[in-house]
């Protein structure tokens, strides 16, 4: 069983920047392929980015050039690093843990999920 935290959210001006950290403990954390998705209000869970080991990347058209998604083996982590945000990236940031690397934008593709972290971008 894998457990996933997210940290990092919080509130920031347009064009601004946060880091998201999500650390993972209770596998083998360089065998799994993560994720980040978002849910806005009222809208349902999208994906935002995604990467293998040993470093294919993938993102969301949306975010492509101002999101970059990092995973550091030795520390159990992934990071999601958010630049130029804009109100529309407004959302609970979640992390996901998937076994096999195939159909990473898609929800179902994912094991494990983190609790997720708010973040907000005003305008």
């Amino acid at each position: 069983q894998v457990q996933l935290v997210e940290f990092g959210g919080g509130l920031v001006q347009a064009g601004g920047s946060l880091r998201l950290s999500c650390a993972a403990s209770g596998g083998t954390f360089s065998t799994y392929a993560m994720g980040w998705f978002r849910q806005a209000p009222g809208k349902e869970r999208e994906f935002v980015a995604a990467i293998r080991w040993p470093g294919n990347t993938y993102y969301a058209d949306s975010v492509k050039g101002r999101f970059t998604i990092s995973r550091d083996n030795a520390k159990n982590t992934v990071y999601l690093q958010m630049n130029s945000l804009k109100p529309g990236d407004t959302a609970v940031y979640y992390c996901a843990a998937a076994k096999t690397g195939m159909g990473l934008a898609a929800l179902t593709s994912y094991d494990y999920w983190g609790q997720g972290t708010q973040v907000t971008v005003s305008s």
